[in-house]
Formats: structure tokens, sequence, C-alpha cells
């Protein structure tokens, strides 16, 4: 008599046995999974609820004096900036993203790519080479008394000046939705509205512009967000707003508390721009349809005008700034050069190394279990573990400090260690860093593996029983260029990061960007510029990448 397992043996099927440990197997693996997901996310999310939690404990008379003299400036300031931003940004950003997609004119081409260089120039650099250039003792001045002119020029330090100067450095955030979303629509849609008997200006407010406005918001609250978290160039303009507030509730009021309650009030402000971001995404969609790639003539004077735009723009965002970098480098060269800056670039290249190595590790991680897992708590954990990025880095050098300190308290109170060890430690910098860039790693490598077809997954399974052997054949040649590409933004990002290294540093271990903080506090502009052009010169990477992805899809 054959029995069930006989019959299932002899017709290659499994048992009831093997099925029953194979599901075992699987329901085990997704436990192990949906952990090791849910600590990656509250390692993320740990310094952010630290920051929130920060209001059980009021300082009354801290609170006084800031609610009386520092919050009405800074809420004044950040309403200034976001405005100036978005009406600036805005403007410039779709103007130049339509003229080079839509129009034919000298430099054109060139244009087109060079337009996303002021990407490569962190915005605390912007600001404070526009301040040396326009300052009584800077070029632009001192050329004019030699030329015999003493109008003197307004101060740029104030509000409007660092409006006009963030709104230059993150235009190419707009500039590079509104293109792509302007190529998509082509040049067909434009001669169908000329059909109707539209001129090419009302085609533009009519039908261009209301297609391309998911895009053109996308970019803006990308925009608002740099501006919300940037705490170099304000702070060289002397304009207080709540990153700057913090620092100085953190170092000028030596109040950990208050820092903490300022930065849960920004993250209430960042969390509304997030909203309306996740908004207007879902709107634009995921992806961009080619459209016709030919472009309009235009008349000899909108032909001069664009140029002279694009070139202008260009000049002030990017080419003035650069050659002024190389001059003062050039200026100040023996002075400044000495064997700290061996020091300078040690730091920054391992600080950077360590964390972009650490979060690639996690984003391949999360990346893969996303893949594995699609139901909405696989969903949430994947979107709290990409949560640091849209937080300012005074947030987080904030919510990560108060933590390793208390741990540090415990070890003292035990008896454990008699000073604070982790606190001076290179371990606050890292987390904060890896928190706040976890997901300029994850998405590309997210990008990447979902180019893995469940096809080439199957047949991988087939062909192999080892799991080793199908990640070494399969997994790692489909996902090396999305970790290439994930270790040189994040890299880059890391270098150029200001606040979190210079609050969470331990004392004497300085970063390039500290270097450009501490020179450019003492308005020593010259001596800030070698670091400055290190930073610029590394940060040329992520825009050429930028740029390569621009090229596929436009």
């Amino acid at each position: 008599m054959i029995t069930t397992e006989s019959a299932a043996r002899v017709n290659n099927t499994p048992t009831d046995a093997e099925q029953n440990i194979s599901s075992d197997h699987t329901a085990r693996r997704r436990l192990i999974s949906k952990s090791v997901l849910g600590l990656i996310s509250l390692f993320m999310l740990v310094p952010i609820l630290i920051v929130l939690l920060s209001w059980t404990q009021p300082v009354a008379d801290i609170w006084t004096h800031m609610a009386d003299f520092v919050l009405p400036e800074v809420l004044k300031n950040t309403i200034i900036l976001l405005a100036m931003v978005v009406l600036i940004s805005g403007s410039v950003g779709t103007v130049l993203a339509w003229v080079t997609s839509m129009y034919r004119f000298p430099g054109q081409r060139f244009f087109t790519w060079a337009l996303m260089l002021p990407l490569a120039i962190p915005a605390y650099v912007l600001a404070f080479v526009t301040v040396g250039i326009v300052d009584f003792s800077g070029p632009l001045q001192t050329a004019l008394r030699d030329l015999g002119v003493s109008a003197a020029i307004p101060s740029v330090r104030n509000v409007w000046g660092a409006g006009f100067i963030l709104s230059l450095a993150f235009y190419p955030y707009v500039y590079l939705l509104a293109r792509q979303a302007f190529l998509s629509q082509g040049r067909r849609a434009i001669e169908a509205g000329q059909m109707l008997g539209l001129s090419r200006s009302r085609v533009f407010f009519r039908l261009a512009l209301p297609q391309a406005l998911p895009w053109i918001i996308g970019g803006l609250l990308l925009a608002c967000m740099e501006t919300l978290a940037d705490f170099g160039a304000v702070s060289v303009f002397n304009v207080d707003t709540f990153t700057t507030a913090i620092y100085k509730a953190w170092f000028g009021f030596f109040s950990l508390t208050t820092a903490a309650q300022l930065a849960a009030l920004l993250i209430g402000v960042v969390f509304i721009v997030v909203l309306f971001e996740q908004y207007w995404q879902a709107k634009r969609g995921n992806g961009v349809t080619q459209g016709s790639t030919q472009r309009f003539e235009a008349g000899a004077l909108a032909t001069i005008s664009m140029t002279l735009l694009c070139t202008s723009i260009f000049l002030m965002a990017f080419l003035i700034p650069f050659l002024q970098l190389i001059y003062w480098t050039a200026l100040n060269f023996r002075q400044d050069f000495d064997a700290r800056y061996i020091d300078f670039v040690t730091n920054s290249l391992l600080v950077a190394s360590m964390t972009t190595v650490f979060i690639a590790f996690l984003a391949v991680i999360v990346a893969w279990i996303k893949r594995q897992y699609s139901d909405r708590s696989t969903k949430l954990m994947t979107s709290l573990a990409n949560l640091g990025y849209v937080v300012p880095g005074t947030v987080l050098a904030v919510g990560v400090f108060i933590p390793i300190a208390w741990v540090d308290n415990q070890l003292i109170a035990l008896g454990i260690s008699s000073e604070q060890v982790l606190s001076g430690s290179v371990i606050v910098m890292l987390l904060a860093l890896s928190t706040r860039f976890m997901t300029v790693s994850f998405q590309p490598i997210d990008r990447q593996l979902q180019r893995l077809t469940v096809n080439q997954e199957a047949a991988a399974k087939l062909l192999s029983d080892s799991a080793y052997q199908r990640w070494r054949q399969v997994m790692l040649p489909v996902l090396s260029p999305g970790v290439l590409t994930a270790l040189l933004i994040g890299f880059v990002e890391v270098m150029k990061e200001m606040p979190i290294t210079l609050m969470t540093r331990r004392q004497g271990w300085d970063t390039l960007a500290v270097r450009v903080f501490e020179m450019t506090s003492e308005g020593m502009w010259g001596r800030a510029a070698l670091p400055s052009l290190l930073i610029v010169l590394v940060g040329l990477l992520p825009v050429w990448i930028l740029l390569r992805q621009s090229d596929k899809t436009g």
C-alpha cells in the first residue's frame, strides 16, 4: 500500500511535513526581517522623539526671554526667507527650465547643464563669497572707488540679502524638476495650443505651466526644506532663524532643553512642508514621459534676452563665486595652508567615509526588506527609517546628544566611568549624520533594486540553492551601480554638512566645514576660501551624477 508520503516522493511534491517546515522557515524569516527593519526605524526615529519629548521639561525663565526677544524675530525672518525663496527660486527656476527645454538660442546646450552647477556650492559658501565681494573692503567697492565712484553699496547683511542668496543656491531644485515636466510635454503640446489660436506666452501660462505645476511645487518645497535647515548662510548674514536660535540656546544659554524645545517647533514647521511635498509628489506621479525634443526658434530680441538671463544667473550663482574662491585661495595659500589642513582633510574624509559606508549598509538591508514584503507595516517602517533627511541638522544634533549624554551620566552614576566618554566622542556625530543622510543612500539603492525583475529573481533561485551564490552572481551586479551612487552622493553630503559637525564634534576635532564657519565668523573671507574650494570641488561629483540622470530622462 502506497502512503501519502511515498506518493509525494514519487510525484516529487513536498510532503505535509516539508510544507510545515517551509512555512515555519518563511514565518521566522519574515519575523527576523521585520524586527531588523523595526530596529533600524527606531534608531532613526529616536532623535526626533527625544526632541519632541523635551516639552515635558519647560524652562520658564529662559523661555520668557526667548518669547519676548528671540521668537518674534525668528518667526519674522523665517517667513520672509521662505517667501523670498518661493518667489525668486520659483520664478527663476521655472523660466530657465522653460527657455532651455523649449527654445534654441546661443549657449542653450551649455546652459542646459551649467545651470545645475550651483548645487555644487553650499549655501554658506555662496553667502560668505557674496558678502566678501560686496563688502566695503571687497573687490567690487574697491574697484568702484578706484574708478572715482564713491557711492556706497547698501549692506547685504540682512534678511533680504540672505533670502536672495538662498534663492540663488536653491533654484536648481525647481529648475531640475520643472525642466523634466516641460520636456515631458514636448513641442507637440505647444503646437497644439498654437493651433487653437494661442500665442506662445499664453500657451505657457494656460497649458504648460498648469501641467508642470505639481513638479514646480515639488521643487519649491525641497527648496523650502533646505531654507529651514540652513545654518551657515544665515549665520554669515547675521540673521536669526530657528537653526541659529537652537545653536545659541545650546552654546549661549547652555540650555540643551531649550535648544530641544526650539528644535521641536522647527520640526512642526518642517513636517507641514513635508505633508505638502508628499501631496504634490503624488499628484505629479512617478515617471516622466518623453516628449518631442525639437525646439522653437525665437526672435532676435527674445534670443538675446534668453542668453542674457541664463548668463546672468550662471555668473551670479556659480562662476563668479567659484573664480573668487580660486583667487582668494591663491592669494592666501602660503599664509593659510599648514599642518592643520592635513587634520581638517583627514577628519572630513574619515567622518564622511565611516558615515557613508554605515548608511549604505543599512540602506541595502532596508531596500531588500522593502522588496520582499509590500505590506503597510513595512512601508511605514521604511518611511520612518528615511525620515531624518527632512529634519534639519541642528535638530538631529540636539536629538542625538541628549540620549548619549544620559547614557554617559548613567555610566558615571553606576561607577563604570568617571567622566563623560561617549558625549565627547565621534559617535554622536556619526549617529546624527547617519540619521540625516540615510535616505540619500536608500534612494539610489532602492531604485536600482527595482530593476531586478521577479523573473530574474526566480531564475536565480532555480540556478542555485545557495543564498550566497545568488547574491554574488545576481544581486550584487544589479545593486553595484546603486551602491556606488549612494556612496558618492552620501560622501559629498556629509563633507558639506556644517551644523551637525559643528555642534557635535569633540574639542579640536575640526573638519573643512567647521573651518569655514570659524573663518567666516571672524570675517576672514580669504582664509575661508581654501576649505570652501575643496568642498565645492568634491561637491561637483553628485552634480555630475544628477546631470547624467537628467540626460537619461530628458
